[in-house]
Parts: structure tokens; C-alpha cells; sequence
């Protein structure tokens, strides 16, 4: 297909998908001529994967690169991809000591996600992301210790179990549903805060 097919059935506009390739984020086509090329199927969902990723899950573009090259690899582990992921998801985010407390702040979550026994990265972006909201939460008056996120931890392992069984074998499929289901968490614990407040 000519490219204005791939803009049509990809949902993102000619100049879009020519970034796209100038950035590598999507392979080239087949050559035809000197200035134009045949895209494929694969084409589509891949333009289909960025769009999602960038509009719906949020994610920067150099997130995504990385994000890309991890489904690319030969043979992704799914361990593999959700530490990409997980590094993708969180690469913006402000390090816990930007606010005071910070350095108790990771002790306190280290010593938590140790207790709950999650085999996690020490270096784990969403690891520092939690520190950083313990630390917060402190610094704005809220005397509390880590054990204020044990319900929110049952509920995600419990989602995370429940995701991990339901995984689709392809990569990028694998990628964008856990972007995906985060983004519905997100909105139907907000849905279901809205709601509790009106009762």
C-alpha cells in the first residue's frame, strides 16, 4: 500500500508517518521508486501501537523508542519487556529527593516491596516513583509509612496476576494491553473516587 493508505489506515497523518520513519520508530517500506514505497499490514499496527502509546498511554517519544526496541528484540521475555516498560512508564518522574524525607522515604518502601516479597529492580523506576509519593505525602502533612500503599499493592497484584495470565504471546500486543489496562485502572479508580464522594 502507498503511504496515503497507511495514513488512512493507521490514523495518523502522511507527515506523521514520515516521522516516524526519520526517527526509526517505523521501518522503512519496500522501495518502488525513487521517493516512494510499498508499506504492509505490518506497517499499520505499527503506526496503530505508536498512536495508542502516545495518545492514550502518554508515552514520550523516546519512551516508546525504547519501548520498540524491546519488542523488536529477538525473542522478548516478558520479565524483559515489563522492566522496559516500567523504565518507559516512569522515566519523567521527579527523584524522591526533590522533597525533603526522600532518602527515609526509599528505605521505608525498600523495606515494604522486601516485605511483600516483589521481585522488583533496586533501581526500578516505579520503585523510586513510590518513594517520591511517600515522600510527598509526608512533606504535606500526612504522617504515615509505607504501609499506607498495602492496599493499593494487593489490588495491583491481583490485576498484575490476572494480566500476566491473560497475556498475548506477540510483544507488541503485550505491551500495549499493559499500557492500556494502567490507563483504565487510572480513570476507574478516579470514576470510582467521584462516586464514593456523591454518596
Amino acid at each position: 500500500m502507498r503511504i496515503s493508505e497507511l495514513s488512512r489506515q493507521g490514523g495518523a497523518p502522511v507527515a506523521t508517518i514520515k516521522f516516524y520513519l526519520r526517527e526509526g520508530l517505523l521501518p522503512p517500506g519496500e522501495p518502488t521508486a525513487r521517493n516512494q514505497a510499498d508499506y504492509s499490514d505490518v506497517h499499520v499496527a505499527r503506526v496503530r501501537l505508536i498512536r495508542t502509546l502516545t495518545s492514550v498511554g502518554q508515552l514520550s517519544l523516546s519512551a516508546i523508542r525504547e519501548v520498540l526496541a524491546a519488542v523488536d528484540a529477538a525473542e522478548p521475555h516478558v520479565r524483559d519487556l515489563s522492566v522496559v516498560l516500567n523504565r518507559a512508564m516512569f522515566t519523567d518522574q521527579v527523584a524522591a529527593n526533590d522533597i525533603p524525607g526522600g532518602d527515609s522515604a526509599r528505605r521505608h518502601v525498600d523495606k515494604f516491596l522486601e516485605g511483600l516479597g516483589w521481585q522488583v529492580q533496586t533501581d526500578s523506576p516505579g520503585r523510586q516513583t513510590l518513594a517520591h509519593a511517600l515522600a510527598a505525602l509526608r512533606y504535606l502533612g500526612w504522617d504515615v509509612d509505607a504501609e499506607v500503599f498495602l492496599p493499593y499493592a494487593a489490588a495491583a497484584q491481583t490485576l498484575a496476576r490476572q494480566e500476566h495470565a491473560a497475556l498475548p504471546d506477540e510483544a507488541a500486543a503485550n505491551v500495549a494491553r499493559s499500557v492500556l489496562l494502567g490507563v483504565a485502572l487510572t480513570a476507574l479508580r478516579q470514576l470510582a473516587r467521584e462516586d464514593a464522594a456523591a454518596s
